[in-house]
């Protein structure tokens, strides 16, 4: 897929939770999506707005992330919406994610009707449950 660079772009370009190290999460990490339980995109025209993928094999969501210039227009609603679905349809009743406490994005979860079932041992990360 083509698309693997602008992905990685919009991921960088998060104003927030962002990966301390961005090898972390390597081109091959996205192709493991595209190729296997999928990536939805949003896209107008020919630019990418914004991406989510779910993790059939766990019931995690993987990635939500939109680019900053195109926020505040429910992209990420739906994104997590198409996301949520793969999962029902692979027969989770429950998906889980972290994100870190006090950020948007925790916000974001919490007006989408996510409830906190924890903290990492650190602190550093908040975990969700929804579906």
């Amino acid at each position: 897929m083509e698309n693997i660079p602008v992905l990685m772009r919009i991921r960088a370009a998060v104003r927030e939770n962002r990966l301390s190290d961005p090898a972390k999460v390597p081109a091959e990490a996205y192709r493991a999506f595209i190729d296997g339980p999928g990536i939805w995109l949003c896209a107008d025209g020919d630019s990418i707005l914004g991406f989510s993928a779910a993790d059939p094999a766990d019931g995690t969501i993987w990635a939500l992330f939109v680019d900053p210039a195109a926020e505040g227009r429910g992209i990420g609603a739906d994104l997590l919406s198409r996301a949520l679905n793969d999962l029902r349809r692979a027969g989770w009743d429950e998906a889980r994610l972290s994100t870190g406490p006090g950020t948007r994005a925790e916000r974001f979860y919490r007006r989408h009707g996510w409830n906190v079932a924890g903290q990492t041992e650190a602190g550093e990360k908040i975990l969700f449950r929804a579906l």
